[in-house]
């Protein structure tokens, strides 16, 4: 595999892609534009409680992806993608649905355990529904065209990041917290009929036609997980994604406690978490605009994924040198919450797009399985210990700044793994 296409024709949409490309940019708005119209619920029950609380919620999400992730494994060996990825839509349009009558009767179910059961939905949601998008698009592209197209596809998730919190900026005030779960219901169904569309598309148009690219993927239900502890390579993508964790779930707890120290009450918790999806979102509009649709299609993965681990570690070191981590900085932002912004940022900007391009090289059978254990049970493993973690080194009088340097360690050995897996898909021979 070259780690240096030559740039010019080969880095512009082609003739025939346009119209499957805008679907894909479609599928993946509305899927982001739903999950970011409901996080900012997720983020102020979260906050209404701490951050201590979190290896609760986290705990109770590994577990429901350690179920599920045999289950979509299951699915996928027995049935063909054309059933499997609607049906998947399709199940979660009604779950969100379901949530409805939850939070409008408040007798159903206590505070805690709405909370702590819908902020387990969301996470079981974003964290499938993104990783069965991805899945699905390195199905119907190529390695090549994934290059070309998957910094482009991204910044369509970035545009639905943004669009879904300024909808709930701009509604939650006026038709409260249940009717935004329709809306996000209502989105979610437009993606379903991206999907259905999709798939008819790569079955005649597809780079990807071939008999096998359709059927069932076959194996067993727990392949998915074996891949993980047999295959160097996957095994070096689910530490990448565990390093990539240590430093999103240490800045977000720092957030989450600064959002449960200021605000009093859920509307400006909710309105505060907004206000940072909405920042992060922009600048990894920008970034994917630039740097990434650059960086990616001519040097490759490796890189891209080290510059974002540089200007991680970069923000953290302003935390840890900042003498007061919760002062108003720019755009009165605090340092953890900028350190936050700046990392998610460029994580959805870059080191994703680069990160599913390697998956796109992979055999469907690890596409489907592997790599959706990755981006689920594992990603969740990590929330998990590094909260456990957390709340341990408070036991022994960890500060904010400590935390920000063991994050700013787990950026620099992110970015040189990210460099070395780029490599040994190299060294393995991955065709474009």
């Amino acid at each position: 595999m070259s780690h240096q296409p030559m740039a010019g024709p080969g880095e512009r949409v082609h003739a025939g892609e346009w119209q499957a490309l805008a679907v894909s940019f479609t599928y993946f708005f509305c899927v982001l534009a739903a999950y970011y119209m409901i996080r900012p619920v997720r983020e102020q029950l979260a906050a209404a409680v701490g951050s201590t609380q979190l290896p609760w919620f986290y705990g109770a999400t590994f577990i429901a992806m350690l179920a599920l992730a045999p289950v979509f494994g299951a699915l996928v060996s027995r049935y063909p993608r054309r059933i499997v990825v609607p049906l998947l839509n399709l199940v979660f349009i009604v779950c969100l649905l379901g949530f409805v009558p939850l939070f409008t009767q408040s007798g159903l179910l206590s505070p805690r355990a709405l909370g702590v059961l819908f902020f387990v939905w969301v996470s079981v949601f974003n964290l499938f529904v993104v990783s069965v998008f991805w899945i699905f698009m390195t199905d119907i592209w190529s390695v090549a065209q994934s290059r070309r197209l998957f910094p482009l596809i991204a910044l369509a998730g970035t545009c639905g990041a943004v669009a879904g919190p300024s909808l709930t900026r701009g509604l939650v005030g006026v038709i409260g917290v249940a009717p935004l779960l329709v809306v996000s219901a209502s989105l979610l169904g437009v993606a379903l009929g991206c999907v259905i569309w999709l798939g008819r598309w790569s079955r005649v148009h597809g780079t990807r036609r071939a008999p096998s690219d359709e059927a069932a993927v076959g194996g067993g239900m727990f392949d998915g997980l074996k891949q993980i502890f047999a295959d160097p390579f996957m095994r070096g993508m689910a530490i990448l994604l565990l390093l990539a964790d240590g430093i999103g779930t240490v800045n977000y707890a720092l957030v989450t406690d600064y959002s449960n120290t200021v605000f009093v009450d859920a509307v400006a918790r909710t309105r505060f978490a907004a206000n940072v999806d909405l920042a992060t979102n922009v600048l990894t509009a920008l970034v994917q605009l630039t740097v990434t649709r650059w960086l990616l299609p001519r040097h490759g993965a490796g890189p891209t994924i080290l510059v974002w681990a540089l200007a991680s570690t970069l923000m953290l070191g302003l935390v840890v040198v900042s003498t007061d981590p919760y002062a108003p900085l720019l755009a009165g932002m605090p340092a953890v919450a900028l350190a936050l912004i700046v990392s998610r940022g460029l994580a959805y900007g870059m080191a994703e797009p680069a990160r599913h391009s390697l998956f796109a090289s992979m055999p469907r059978n690890i596409r489907y399985k592997g790599q959706n254990a990755v981006d689920t049970a594992v990603w969740r493993f990590g929330d998990v210990a590094i909260a456990v973690g957390m709340n341990a080194l408070r036991g022994v009088g960890a500060t904010i700044g400590m935390f920000a340097s063991i994050s700013a360690g787990a950026a620099v050995a992110a970015g040189a793994l990210g460099w070395r897996l780029s490599r040994q898909a190299g060294a393995r021979g991955i065709r474009e």
